[in-house]
């Protein structure tokens, strides 16, 4: 067994116990302290250099080595989801009422705390190990906020590498993406404005609700009918909210969605549609409108160096035959603004043992087989080992 592979096996036991913890108290973006109290207390009992409240919640650690040399960083995200966990039989359920880990950060967490405890037990001949632990990934862009408050600098950072856990594959298994990974995910937000009046009367009003019916069903077009097939996309409005009583013609309607793309010319492209669409529907039924459009997550490119570097650190440490190329995501990530400055690769890492652990991700049963933890902590290991006494960077 691979020393580090067989270092990780001994804190499988405490990895767990962190994982159950976080998952048991959960907290959304930006409100990480307890998660970010406890994960500081980790890396001070290690002995790393650790600074707190960078980007607001995030902490960081620093790991040197006995030499100068280049320096990785290595993440993982903190927050939890706004969703109700579902009754899986577990003792360690949410008791944080409307929020739960259903992502897989506690774990990713988890695995990195193990990560930084393995190596520096072992010890670093060359270079820095940086562990980023970031807030807010989901949709408030924790990432761009620990970098704006320099998590990319003294010392440097050469390179970086994260993993997400998936219930798409087995547990154990890696899924190396090539190219983009996670596409750029942007917000719409659309305000149909009418007249208001009685139901009975809709001539004498602007129906702002036949109008938003309207507008979904022409935003249907831009993806099956006005991008190329062999060009991923997605438009998808996901809430509409108006109207006040059933028997009144709702004088607004608003309606909110997402944009999800891999070719930025596309992003342009529909972004653009998307109001001429709007602007000759109202104007067809008298109506007016608002627009916004708010550009999200970039897409997420991970370097072929680093991807290669994964690869070679799953059969030294794993053996051959534990990983695969995965497909890309139209899901968003935001280590995509680390992805934009430095090379990086984020890699699936797969939890699902069967049936309770194939839920997808942000499921309310989702849930992951606990003995990908050390599997996770030890590639990630590796990968620093690797990088920087090995010369991979």
């Amino acid at each position: 067994m691979h020393p580090l592979l067989e270092a990780a096996g001994r804190l499988h036991g405490r990895m767990i116990e962190w994982r159950r913890d976080f998952h048991r108290h959960p907290e959304l973006g930006y409100e990480e302290h307890r998660t970010s109290a406890k994960v500081a207390e980790h890396l001070r009992g290690l002995g790393l250099e650790v600074r707190t409240g960078v980007g607001r919640t995030g902490v960081v650690g620093l790991l040197r080595g006995e030499r100068d040399g280049p320096t990785i960083l290595l993440r993982a995200d903190m927050d939890a989801l706004p969703i109700p966990e579902a009754d899986k039989g577990i003792d360690y359920m949410s008791v944080a009422e409307g929020k739960a880990h259903l992502c897989g950060h506690d774990a990713h967490t988890s695995m990195l705390m193990g990560a930084a405890q393995i190596l520096k037990e072992r010890g670093l001949k060359r270079g820095n190990v940086k562990f980023m632990f970031q807030p807010a990934e989901e949709g408030l862009a924790g990432a761009r906020a620990m970098i704006e408050d320099g998590v990319l600098d003294n010392p440097r950072v050469d390179a970086a590498c994260a993993l997400h856990v998936s219930p798409a594959h087995p547990a154990g298994r890696v899924a190396v993406i090539r190219g983009a990974g996670w596409a750029a995910t942007d917000r719409v937000i659309i305000r149909i404005i009418g007249q208001g009046g009685h139901a009975a009367a809709p001539h004498q009003a602007v129906d702002a609700v036949a109008v938003a019916a309207q507008v979904v069903g022409a935003l249907q077009q831009i993806v099956s009918r006005q991008t190329d097939p062999l060009d991923a996309a997605v438009v998808t409005i996901g809430k509409i909210s108006g109207g006040h009583a059933f028997n009144a013609i709702a004088p607004e309607v608003l309606l909110e969605g997402t944009v999800r793309t891999l070719v930025p010319e596309t992003q342009r492209r529909i972004r653009e549609r998307i109001e001429a669409i709007v602007q000759g529907v109202t104007a067809s039924f008298g109506a007016s409108y608002e627009y916004e459009y708010e550009e999200g997550y970039p897409m997420l490119v991970n370097s072929d160096a680093m991807n290669e570097l994964v690869k070679r650190i799953c059969d030294e440490t794993l053996g051959p035959g534990h990983w695969e190329y995965g497909r890309t995501s139209m899901g968003g990530e935001d280590f995509a603004f680390v992805a934009q400055r430095v090379p990086s690769a984020m890699f699936r890492l797969g939890t699902c043992n069967g049936e309770n652990t194939a839920y997808p991700l942000h499921h309310p049963m989702f849930n992951l087989d606990e003995n990908a933890l050390p599997i996770g902590a030890a590639l990630l290991a590796s990968l620093a080992v690797h990088c920087l006494e090995n010369h991979g960077i």
